[in-house]
């Protein structure tokens, strides 16, 4: 049995779906739960996004034909499928953010390179998304972008200039750089000072996500600019469909009634 999360689903014929999901043990896979879409079959109140299942796998059969969704893919099928339990369903802004989570894991892991440490860190990021605190949840979402960041080889060591590793000063402003690392901030540049690179270094040595979180409080701002910056680079394209819902629903709702996208 394997521990899971599913992050997407697609069509694959009148009755089945293929899965994109992510397990504890074996890391993203793509799956395909046959039937899954029939009235009657018991995964369809199970195949839910943001809910911790347990699951069993079997190969698909090679007489079986795959469309152009699966092609080229190591698939497996889904053989069970149960409910491990877990928080209530996202909803409003907090699901947008869940989702966006989803989608920075679809297009920065590869598919069977488990990440124990991050499949926990999303479980324990999720309920943090259904808070009423803006803070604690935008807190939450730098945590996971730089835990992710960190787990797939990316993240530079916080703790010192990456050219020269000089060790940063606690008032002295740096930069983050997808080529260069850490670096002095640029005239005119805000940057993040030493003292929060530093702390949220201690924090990711320290190996606590609530840690992380607290660490980037202090800079939210600062953070988010430049962790967007990491992100961009390193997706290599647009901005995250997520994301630009969300903004675009921003800019639909009223004055103090929306949520800041992640």
């Amino acid at each position: 049995m394997l521990t899971t999360y599913v992050l997407h689903r697609y069509d694959w014929s009148e009755s089945s779906l293929i899965l994109d999901v992510f397990t504890r043990e074996q890391g993203r896979l793509i799956v395909a739960a046959k039937g899954a879409k029939r009235p009657y079959s018991q995964l369809r109140s199970v195949l839910l996004p943001f809910q911790r299942l347990h699951i069993a796998l079997g190969r698909v059969p090679k007489a079986d034909a795959l469309n152009e969704a699966t092609a080229g893919r190591e698939v497996q099928t889904l053989r069970s499928a149960d409910w491990a339990g877990g928080a209530a369903m996202l909803t409003g802004a907090a699901l947008f953010s869940g989702f966006y989570l989803n989608e920075l894991l679809m297009k920065l892991l590869a598919r069977h390179d488990p990440h124990v440490a991050l499949f926990d860190a999303y479980a324990a990021t999720l309920p943090a998304l259904a808070s009423r605190d803006e803070l604690s949840v935008q807190s939450a979402l730098r945590a996971f972008e730089i835990t992710l960041l960190q787990e797939i080889g990316v993240l530079p060591d916080l703790s010192q200039v990456t050219m020269t590793l000089e060790a940063l000063a606690a008032d002295t402003r740096y930069a983050l750089w997808p080529e260069a690392g850490v670096a002095l901030a640029r005239p005119g540049e805000s940057g993040l000072s030493g003292a929060a690179l530093i702390g949220v270094q201690a924090a990711l040595l320290h190996g606590s996500l609530q840690a992380v979180a607290h660490a980037c409080s202090t800079s939210l701002p600062e953070w988010r600019h430049a962790l967007r910056g990491l992100l961009h680079y390193h997706l290599g394209g647009p901005l995250l469909r997520t994301r630009k819902v969300m903004l675009e629903l921003q800019g639909l709702s009223t004055p103090g009634h929306h949520a800041t996208a992640p």
